[in-house]
């Protein structure tokens, strides 16, 4: 019994080693496995906060934080007075979240008579499931009160600002518009894009869970900086009369078209650049595109009469004539392989070179013209500005075509004398008229005066460009012959305005087939005039496009001018000098 007791007890015995060096192995394992893991999560735990914690920090701030775009306001642009031709307002854009819209058809029909917009359309845009729609873009602030005095489920606003243009359709072809996204998509609201619309400034912030942003969390600023404004040289009362009265031309006259230019010789300032048809800026999509562009410097022509100012200057200037110089006129004249002919049939006629003006005679300006020869013609053309860019840097602008002398053919010569062969745009030829205004110096045409900076500081342009293209003492003799055109047995007597001394050139231009190549029935009836003749302050130059009643630049462009050349003397305060024309001798006797 002892003995089995024994062997009992040994037996336990030994079991319970065996446990217990199970159970020191398992602590041991256990302690190792835990000492690994607890090694693995100290060192990741050291990189996530001392190796990468940096970085995993701006990450995660990088998740929380939002930018959004601050637009900047577009600069305005104005007359020369400083008052507004384009300017941005505040104006609010209508939304609709359609899953919180219950009835699209009862919202639609009480948005449709604030809105001016078709309420099945209306509805069809508040039903489905999208949280974010346009309803209407561009509403004035007083349009959205009118909504949301209605309290409508589902209908929202969002700020953004509307291009308006307070005076309608005043210099619209010299300003231009914006399109939808506000950028300028003509004239000089598209030229002066980048100064007109600053530069955009950005806010960054940090935003909780629901998208709001934390009071104390991080956020940055940076303001956007507003757009400059543009000051232009336009004086808007005399544009204003320049429209009305070249949009009645064009109606009364059955003309396509018709362009108006009033420009300070002295300074080269554009006071008023009209063309009728026109548009309003404000709605530029009810408009053609042949009537968004501003015809007086995209619309090239040839000049017609109006040129033979050039061509005269030149002979004066060489030395080759005087106003009284006489030349014999056929009644036509062979050159090359054509007969030329004046616009009137005649015998032969003597005329001084004074006559030759004031009677418009294409074969006396021939003649003239061949004292100096084409090379020097030429030369002259291209000092006056022809074929060159007027320096207004104006979108689309043609810069005309003058060929050059080497190319000429044996009836080039004649024809360019005379003002066909070359072509034009109306401030081209405005400029050649205030250069004999401005005592034969050529000043570079301008339309901006200065530009406004946000913080009020003026920005005036580069002085313009000058060029000597003939003598003071020519351009006083062509002003002289000038005014015989609108004296007695001139073509233009109607440009006559009582108590000023007036001086111009009237134009019939033929005008080219784009089919043929050739000329057709159609002329461009034009006169250009400088007032006073004798110290001129203004230059006025008058186009009508193609008339169906009337011909002549004499009876369609001079009376325009009479007109508005009156009201812009009237405004701006320009006295008569008070002193008598000169009575220059147009023909000779034997």
């Amino acid at each position: 019994m002892s003995a089995r007791r024994d062997g009992s007890n040994f037996s336990n015995y030994g079991a319970a080693r065996i446990n217990l060096g199970n159970t020191r192995k398992r602590g041991t394992a256990l302690i190792v496995v835990s000492t690994l893991i607890l090694m693995i999560f100290a060192g990741r735990l050291i990189d996530l906060q001392a190796v990468q914690g940096d970085k995993l920090a701006s990450a995660a701030l990088d998740q929380r934080l939002k930018t959004i775009e601050l637009p900047a306001e577009r600069g305005s642009i104005l007359d020369s007075s400083g008052e507004p031709l384009a300017i941005t307002v505040d104006a609010k854009n209508v939304t609709a979240d359609q899953t919180m819209v219950t009835d699209p058809v009862m919202v639609a029909q009480a948005l449709s008579p604030i809105l001016g917009a078709d309420a099945d359309i209306l509805a069809k845009r508040l039903t489905g499931d999208r949280r974010f729609m346009y309803l209407a873009k561009e509403v004035t602030p007083q349009t959205w009160e009118q909504i949301s005095a209605l309290r409508l489920p589902g209908v929202f606003s969002e700020n953004t600002s509307r291009r308006i243009y307070p005076s309608g359709d005043l210099a619209a072809n010299v300003i231009g518009f914006v399109g939808a996204e506000g950028s300028g998509l003509g004239g000089y609201e598209y030229a002066f894009n980048d100064q007109l619309s600053g530069t955009p400034g950005k806010s960054t912030y940090e935003r909780g869970p629901g998208g709001r942003a934390i009071p104390t969390g991080s956020s940055v600023r940076v303001d956007a900086q507003p757009g400059v404004d543009i000051e232009l040289t336009i004086d808007r009362d005399i544009q204003y009369f320049a429209q009305k009265e070249i949009a009645l031309a064009v109606q009364n006259s059955g003309a396509i078209d018709g362009t108006v230019v009033v420009m300070d010789p002295q300074s080269g300032q554009i006071l008023a650049l009209a063309t009728a048809p026109t548009f309003d800026p404000n709605f530029p999509t009810q408009s053609t595109q042949k009537n968004l562009n501003n015809r007086p410097l995209t619309s090239a022509f040839e000049p017609g009469s109006t040129s033979k100012v050039m061509t005269l200057a030149a002979v004066i200037n060489e030395g080759a004539a005087t106003p009284y110089t006489p030349f014999k006129v056929p009644g036509s004249l062979p050159r090359g392989d054509k007969d030329f002919r004046d616009s009137t049939p005649h015998g032969t006629l003597n005329l001084t070179l004074s006559g030759v003006m004031a009677k418009s005679s294409n074969i006396g300006t021939i003649l003239a013209a061949e004292r100096i020869g084409g090379k020097k013609l030429s030369k002259y053309l291209k000092k006056f500005g022809v074929g060159q860019p007027t320096g207004l840097g104006f979108p689309g602008e043609t810069s005309g075509f003058v060929p050059e002398h080497k190319d000429w053919s044996p009836t080039s010569f004649p024809t360019i004398a005379f003002g066909q062969g070359l072509s034009v745009n109306a401030v081209q030829v405005a400029s050649v008229f205030s250069t004999i205004a401005n005592d034969g110096l050529r000043v570079e045409p301008s339309l901006v005066k200065k530009i406004v900076h946000a913080d009020g500081s003026a920005e005036e342009p580069e002085a313009p460009v000058t060029t000597r293209v003939v003598s003071r003492d020519t351009a006083i003799q062509v002003r002289a012959m000038l005014e015989s055109v609108v004296g007695e047995g001139g073509t233009a007597t109607n440009a006559k305005i009582p108590g000023y001394r007036v001086g111009g050139k009237t134009g019939t231009a033929q005008v080219v087939d784009e089919k043929t190549g050739g000329y057709n029935d159609e002329v461009i009836a034009s006169f250009v005039g400088m007032v006073p003749a004798d110290n001129p302050q203004l230059v006025v130059a008058v186009f009508i496009s193609q008339p169906q009643s009337g011909r002549y630049g004499g009876e369609l462009g001079a009376p325009v001018f009479k007109k508005v050349s009156s009201y812009a003397l009237g405004a701006l305060e320009i006295p008569p000098t008070g002193s008598k024309a000169p009575k220059l001798a147009l023909t000779f006797g034997g």
